[in-house]
């Protein structure tokens, strides 16, 4: 995917004004095969569990006092494994689960997810503007407390946070990058940690 802007009109709410880390989970099976997994419980392989424990030893320092995760397995355990290198529990909210493919789940991508971006729902997907605003709830819930905030969750949690924060989509977060977002004048700004 190239990037795209996102329109979000109706969507787009208030974030609290305050920096947050974002990580993707590490790799699972689905990720090598180019599959989507969506609500399936797919959990981290050893690419993704290595993945994890690299990300994990470039967050301590940076302050981080939460880590805020979705229940689903391969970024749960991502976040257990940044939690032990910050010496933090982590809390769960289901606001940052990944998107509900549907039909599409197990599924290669092949197109179908640029039209989702466009508006269209797969068959049993959950619509764009919804999940966004989900995420958006979420992530808003997770920083709104003090401190710097850890969110552990997935790929497409990502453009949903871009798309709250009026960031470009830029295609597919790797897996295992940690990402620091940061407000700058009226704006945000994010970038890669290590």
């Amino acid at each position: 995917m190239t990037q795209a802007s996102f329109d979000m009109s109706g969507v787009r709410g208030e974030m609290p004004r305050t920096p947050f880390v974002f990580l993707r989970h590490g790799r699972t099976a689905w990720n090598a095969l180019g599959r989507a997994m969506g609500a399936a419980d797919i959990p981290l392989d050893a690419t993704g569990l290595a993945e994890a424990r690299e990300a994990a030893a470039a967050l301590p320092g940076l302050g981080i006092t939460r880590i805020v995760a979705s229940p689903l397995s391969r970024a749960r355990v991502t976040a257990e494994i940044a939690g032990e290198a910050l010496k933090l529990p982590i809390a769960i909210d289901a606001a940052l689960r990944e998107c509900a493919w549907g039909s599409r789940e197990g599924k290669p991508y092949d197109g179908w997810l640029e039209r989702w971006h466009d508006g269209e729902t797969p068959e049993g997907a959950e619509p764009r503007d919804a999940f966004f605003a989900r995420v958006r709830d979420g992530v808003a819930r997770a920083i709104a407390a003090p401190g710097l905030c850890l969110i552990v969750a997935h790929g497409g949690v990502y453009w949903g946070i871009c798309a709250a924060l009026g960031l470009p989509r830029t295609g597919t977060l790797a897996n295992a990058t940690p990402m620091l977002l940061r407000p700058e004048g009226q704006a945000w700004n994010s970038g890669r940690i290590g």
